[in-house]
């Protein structure tokens, strides 16, 4: 028992000598339970709404008021005609659109079906029909019991699939996760072999190690997009409406993010162990909960939206999906384009910077 209870207490002096280790024991699960608390929500929240009301009447003021007072809804425009909607869901301005027909009151008065179009996703579409149908009971009887007609269109994915809305999420995830991992964990195992001190007191300056650490993983990592992006179309028939060349470049980017990302942590952890916690830890969880690759960021408290910010998967997915789903190009996510390319250069200037100060 006594040795037993010197095991006992070298093992709790490790430990709380080991402050680092137990802040993370300590504080990650409170963090982790927080992060998951408030962006694993399902709720719909700040939808953007556009409104196409050619003349309006007081049955449709009534309905739009009802879907400004839900808290769901926010109302971006309201238009004349259908004409400009097309550019609006290209660019991601609105994600619903509500079309009235021209007459909608009168309509409802002679007894007749006044005709209401729902252009909006399947989650975002059941908030919209719920507010319908709650002032069509209203109106009901006013009406003589004639009813409002509404008629749902999906927009993008008419089909209501959900794998097309998760494989390129997807894409996002696995590449960061193998590109990230993989060059974190290689240059820290050639740290731990002594190899790496070696190219560090060469006449090599760090960004030329880094570069030549780099592009054969780039290398690589344009082939395993290419071969998700064929698996996405092939295995799981996932439409590509938008231009193959720009979803490769855009992928390999993608990739250079996600490298440089796994060059700065190698840079900065000393074993395999420690680089692979930190790369799992700094990618696989705000890929999965803050790039709105699984649970929509406009549901998530403000500052986890701005948070996501600066999760390079984010912006991979909304380039992903518009070009798969919605067809559009550079055009368009030249915005999400620039973010990424600003990101590989933060990246890599400060993994070149490390790598010079762990010279000196």
């Amino acid at each position: 028992m006594t040795a037993l209870w010197g095991l006992l207490r070298k093992e709790a002096l490790h430990i709380l000598r080991d402050r680092r280790t137990l802040a993370v024991l300590l504080l990650l699960p409170v963090l982790q339970v927080v992060i998951f608390g408030y962006a694993i929500r399902t709720d719909v929240e700040d939808v953007r709404l556009a409104i196409v009301d050619p003349a309006p009447d007081f049955a449709t003021l009534r309905l739009r008021g009802r879907l400004t007072a839900a808290h769901v809804f926010r109302v971006i425009t309201v238009l004349r005609e259908t004409g400009p909607l097309e550019r609006l869901f290209q660019t991601g301005a609105v994600q619903a659109a509500l079309v009235f027909e021209p007459g909608f009151a009168d309509d409802l008065g002679r007894g007749l079906p006044a005709r209401l179009l729902v252009i909006t996703g399947v989650t975002i579409q059941g908030h919209v029909l719920s507010v319908v149908q709650s002032v069509m009971r209203e109106m009901g009887p006013r009406a003589g019991g004639v009813q409002i007609v509404p008629e749902a269109r999906l927009r993008f994915n008419p089909t209501a699939e959900s794998k097309n809305l998760f494989v390129p999420g997807l894409m996002a995830f696995v590449l960061t996760i193998i590109s990230c991992l993989m060059t974190a964990i290689t240059l820290t195992r050639e740290k731990e072999t002594g190899t790496m001190e070696a190219l560090l007191v060469s006449p090599l300056r760090p960004w030329q190690i880094i570069v030549g650490k780099v592009a054969p993983y780039l290398l690589v990592g344009f082939a395993s997009v290419i071969g998700v992006i064929v698996e996405a179309r092939l295995v799981f028939d996932v439409p590509l409406r938008g231009s193959v060349p720009l979803l490769l470049a855009e992928g390999v980017l993608f990739i250079l993010v996600s490298l440089a990302l796994g060059v700065l942590i190698s840079a900065r952890t000393d074993s395999q162990r420690v680089a692979m916690t930190a790369a799992l830890l700094g990618t696989m969880l705000p890929t999965m909960i803050l790039s709105g690759f699984i649970f929509p960021v406009e549901s998530m408290p403000r500052v986890l939206q701005y948070l996501s910010n600066v999760v390079p998967a984010k912006w991979f997915v909304i380039i992903a999906r518009g070009i798969m789903l919605k067809g559009v190009g550079l055009a368009y996510l030249w915005q999400e384009t620039l973010v990424l390319f600003g990101m590989a250069l933060v990246l890599l200037g400060a993994a070149a910077r490390s790598f010079h100060e762990r010279l000196e």
